[in-house]
C-alpha cells in the first residue's frame, strides 16, 4: 500500500474461481462490522474475543454497538443498555468515542473515493460504490470489494464486508448476509434465486405494521410479494407501497449511486435517564448538544442557517421551536444562545419535566459559501478560532478533553444517554 486513500495492489489476490459470474455487477455495498465495538477493540487488544458494548450501561441509554461476541447473547443496537446488561451481564460497557469514530471513517471513505468518485455515503460506517467506471483501470468487481478489504483492514485495523450486485437494494442485503468479514456477489441471472427466499422483512419499506399486513395476507417471503397480484398488494398497503414492494421482490431498483448527497440537517439529542425539570440542568444539556451541533458541522463543511430545539415531556407529548439566524453559523456559542432562547420561549411551564431533549441545525451550506459580516467591535478572530482548536484536540484525545467550564462538573453527561443523533 502506499498509503491512507491509496488503492494498489488489487491483482495481487482476489476472489477465486468459485465466486459467481460478477458481470454487471457493478453496485458494491460496503458495511462496516460493529464498526464501534471494532474500533474500541482495535485500540484495546485484550479486549478481543470479549463481548463489548458501546454504550453507556445505566439510565435509559441505548446500545450504540455490540461486539459479535456480545450479538450471541441477543445484544442488538439500538437496544435498551438495561437489557443489554440482563442478557449479557459479563459484556464490557464503553462509553463512545464520536470523534475516533469520524477520523476512522474519513479514512476508508478515503480509500471508496479513490477507487470511483462514485461513492454515497450512507453513514459513518457504510457506503454504496459504482465501480463500472473503473473496472478497466482496477478489475472486476469482485476484485475490487476484496481490494477494498484487504486495504481497509491493513490501514484502519477494523473489517467491513461488501456486497456485490447489479443494484443498490440487493447489495446492501448481500452485504448483510455475508457478515462479519465477508463478501458476497449476487450475479445478475441469480438475483431472484438470492431474493425470493428471504423472509419479507428482507424489503426497503417493510416495517413492524406492514409486515403483520402482509403476513395476514400469508405472504412471508419475498417471493411471495412476487407472486402476489399488484392490486392485492395495492389495496392492501397503499398504491406506492404496493407498487415499490413489487418492484423491489422482482428484483427491480433502477436508483443510481449518487454521491456529494447534501445533509439536509445536522443535529444531536439526548434522553435523560430520569425527567428532568431544574433549568440549569437542561441548560447544560442545551450546551452540551450544541457543542456537538457545532462540531459536526464544521466537521461537515456547513454553516447552518436554522436552529431547532426539540423537547419531550415525561408523557412524551414532543414540542419543536425554530429559528432562523440574520447569518449562517457553525459557532457552538451562537447554536446555543438560539436554543436556550428557544427553550425559555416554548410556553412549558417551569415544573414540565423533560424525558428528551434535542438541537438540530437546518438550511445548511458550505462554509465556504457564508460570508460572515462583523458586528461592530467584534474582532475578526476568535471564538471560531478557539473551537476549531476544540476540535483538533478532541480529534486527538478523543471528545471531551476540552469543554465549556459549565459542563466540567458534569462528567457524566448530566444523566443523559448517549444516542447517535
Amino acid at each position: 500500500m502506499t498509503g491512507p486513500g491509496s488503492f494498489t495492489e488489487l491483482g495481487n489476490t482476489g476472489p477465486d474461481d468459485a465466486q459467481p459470474d460478477d458481470t454487471g455487477c457493478h453496485i458494491l455495498h460496503v458495511d462496516m462490522d460493529a464498526f464501534y465495538a471494532s474500533v474500541e477493540i482495535r485500540d484495546r487488544p485484550e479486549l478481543a474475543g470479549q463481548p463489548v458494548i458501546v454504550g453507556s450501561p445505566s439510565g435509559r441509554s441505548v446500545v450504540l454497538s455490540a461486539s459479535y461476541e456480545a450479538r450471541k447473547f441477543g445484544v442488538r443496537s439500538a437496544m435498551p443498555a438495561t437489557r443489554a446488561r440482563r442478557l449479557c451481564p459479563q459484556a464490557v460497557f464503553i462509553p463512545p468515542r464520536r470523534s475516533v469514530y469520524s477520523e476512522v471513517s474519513k479514512q476508508f471513505m478515503a480509500v471508496f473515493r479513490s477507487v470511483t468518485p462514485l461513492v454515497e455515503p450512507l453513514a459513518l460506517d457504510e457506503a454504496f460504490l459504482d465501480v463500472a467506471g473503473a473496472q478497466r483501470r482496477l478489475g472486476s468487481p469482485a476484485w475490487i470489494g476484496a481490494a477494498i478489504r484487504r486495504q481497509v483492514e491493513a490501514e484502519q485495523g477494523v473489517t467491513c464486508s461488501v456486497g456485490v450486485a447489479p443494484s443498490k437494494f440487493v447489495a446492501k442485503i448481500a452485504s448483510a448476509r455475508c457478515k462479519p468479514d465477508g463478501m458476497l456477489i449476487v450475479p445478475q441471472d441469480g438475483v431472484l434465486d438470492f431474493l425470493h427466499p428471504l423472509p419479507v422483512s428482507a424489503l426497503w419499506g417493510v416495517g413492524e405494521r406492514t409486515g403483520e399486513t402482509l403476513a395476514r395476507l400469508g405472504l412471508r417471503t419475498v417471493g411471495d410479494i412476487a407472486h402476489a397480484p399488484l392490486a392485492t398488494l395495492q389495496h392492501n398497503l397503499g398504491g406506492a407501497v404496493g407498487s415499490h414492494l413489487s418492484a423491489l421482490a422482482w428484483g427491480r431498483d433502477h436508483r443510481a449511486v449518487t454521491p456529494h448527497t447534501p445533509d439536509k440537517s445536522i443535529g444531536a439529542e439526548e434522553t435523560f435517564s430520569t425527567d428532568v425539570s431544574d433549568p440549569d440542568v437542561i441548560r447544560r444539556e442545551l450546551l452540551r448538544l450544541s457543542e456537538r451541533t457545532a462540531r459536526s458541522l464544521r466537521e461537515a463543511g456547513c454553516v447552518a442557517r436554522t436552529v431547532t430545539v426539540k423537547l419531550r415531556l415525561a408523557n412524551f407529548t414532543t414540542i419543536t421551536r425554530s429559528r432562523t439566524l440574520p447569518e449562517p453559523t457553525d459557532l457552538a456559542r451562537k447554536i446555543y444562545a438560539v436554543a436556550c432562547a428557544l427553550h425559555e420561549g416554548s410556553g412549558l411551564d417551569r415544573q414540565a419535566r423533560l424525558r428528551l431533549v434535542g438541537v438540530r441545525a437546518t438550511g445548511l451550506a458550505p462554509t465556504a459559501a457564508a460570508a460572515t459580516q462583523l458586528a461592530f467591535g467584534d474582532r475578526p478572530t476568535g471564538w471560531r478560532e478557539a473551537e476549531q482548536a476544540m476540535d483538533r484536540i478532541a480529534a486527538r484525545f478523543g471528545t471531551g478533553t476540552v469543554r465549556p467550564a459549565a459542563l466540567v462538573e458534569d462528567d457524566t453527561g448530566g444523566g443523559a444517554s448517549r444516542g447517535d443523533g
